[in-house]
């Protein structure tokens, strides 16, 4: 099964499907391989580093990177690899990062899930306590650090901006 095959796609401008990757407090990175249609094992987090809350893709989608958009999803409890969750998008983070000398843009999407109780009342990125997005910050900076990229976010989006990265990935993907 291909990530076309996964989900129906983007159904409204305000709820997507999201498919999860790695779920949140894992320190295994997951990520679904569209040849074969399966999740795999990609790496193990540093000692004391790990996801901070659902981590996935929107199928249908190409980003920048040319991978399907990131999302990260705030919900009360973690999920498991390859599970479709609905969400709200509630905004993004808009980043770039440097690998050997080349910088490229690596956006996130920042979603609520549907059924999430703590999450609820969040619709956008300003509803959420400031340290809350810091420290999701400070986790994708730290993430790619490792890895010796650099990466640095260059502006929080509201929904609204979110929405329209989702429909340009769409067209990409198309």
């Amino acid at each position: 099964m291909n990530k076309k095959q996964q989900s129906a796609g983007p159904k409204n401008a305000e709820k997507q499907n999201v498919i999860i990757e790695t779920p949140r407090g894992s320190r295994n990175k997951y990520k679904y391989q569209d040849k074969t249609g399966r999740i795999k094992f990609s790496k193990v987090l540093p000692e004391g580093m790990m996801f901070p809350y659902d981590f996935g893709f929107i199928p249908h989608t190409k980003a920048s990177d040319g991978d399907p958009l990131d999302v990260l999803v705030l919900s009360d409890e973690p999920t498991f690899p390859g599970c479709e969750v609905e969400c709200r998008i509630i905004g993004a983070l808009r980043a770039t990062q440097r690998e050997k000398g080349k910088e490229n843009r690596n956006d996130r999407l920042i979603a609520v899930a549907e059924g999430s109780v703590l999450y609820a009342g969040v619709n956008e990125l300003s509803d959420l306590e400031p340290a809350v997005l810091q420290q999701i910050e400070q986790f994708f900076t730290n993430y790619q650090r490792v890895r010796n990229i650099e990466f640095q976010v260059i502006e929080r989006s509201g929904p609204q901006a979110a929405l329209a990265l989702l429909r340009e990935s769409t067209k990409k993907a198309a």
